[in-house]
């Protein structure tokens, strides 16, 4: 039953330390809010994961493995990444990105950084596919061992792995917010900005050449 659990963990991890949108968005909140303000971020992703768990036991996992879903799905993540990109490469180039250097920034709408990071995860079509693919693939197998125990185990298993990363990362993150200010703190909204624009052109191109190859 602890294999379950640790297997779980170790893909997780194998998911989690790659780099993309949803680590970027995170950094950038802990550089202006620090670290327990941004691990809102991360906490949308993990209870859409539970929503793709359940969705995914109940037979939905065809559904968004499709290439109709697939190409939505990249439309609208990439949309959202470039709109978030640009936003915060022009906060950063007009002088209005300032860090909160409080105890402990506070986002205008809590509830806004958790349907960011929601948001985030959902306009991936690679998170989709993974969870349609190797998450069923793990979540079935647990099922036929240990019934709706391995499920919940490959779930905490997994999300275990999305909160410590992301949590060590936004700790150190928030340690070195002292050390960014005035124009380098800009300077890096840009790049992180920047970043967020490159993965959101990513995330069009691939949907429109999938969109491409099913009309010829």
């Amino acid at each position: 039953m602890l294999g379950v659990f640790f297997q779980s963990l170790l893909i997780g991890y194998s998911g989690a330390v790659m780099p993309g949108s949803l680590l970027t968005y995170t950094i950038e909140r802990s550089l202006k809010y620090g670290a327990k303000t941004a691990m809102l971020v991360p906490l949308g992703h993990v209870l859409l994961e539970l929503a793709l768990v359940v969705a995914l036991f109940f037979g939905f996992g065809n559904s968004l493995s499709s290439n109709s879903v697939q190409i939505a799905i990249g439309l609208f993540g990439g949309l959202l990444l470039l709109y978030l990109g640009w936003g915060m490469i022009k906060d950063g180039v007009g002088g209005r990105a300032e860090l909160v250097l409080e105890q402990e920034g506070k986002e205008r709408s809590r509830g806004g950084l958790i349907l960011a990071g929601a948001a985030l995860s959902l306009g991936n079509p690679y998170f989709l596919l993974w969870w349609a693919v190797v998450g069923l693939g793990l979540i079935m197998s647990a099922y036929s061992r240990f019934g709706l125990l391995g499920i919940v185990l490959v779930y905490f298993g997994h999300i275990l792995a999305d909160i410590t990363w992301y949590g060590f990362v936004a700790a150190l993150v928030d340690r070195a917010r002292s050390f960014f200010q005035g124009k380098a703190y800009r300077l890096l909204v840009v790049c992180l900005g920047g970043l967020l624009f490159v993965f959101g052109g990513g995330f069009l191109l691939n949907a429109l050449r999938a969109f491409s190859s099913l009309k010829n």
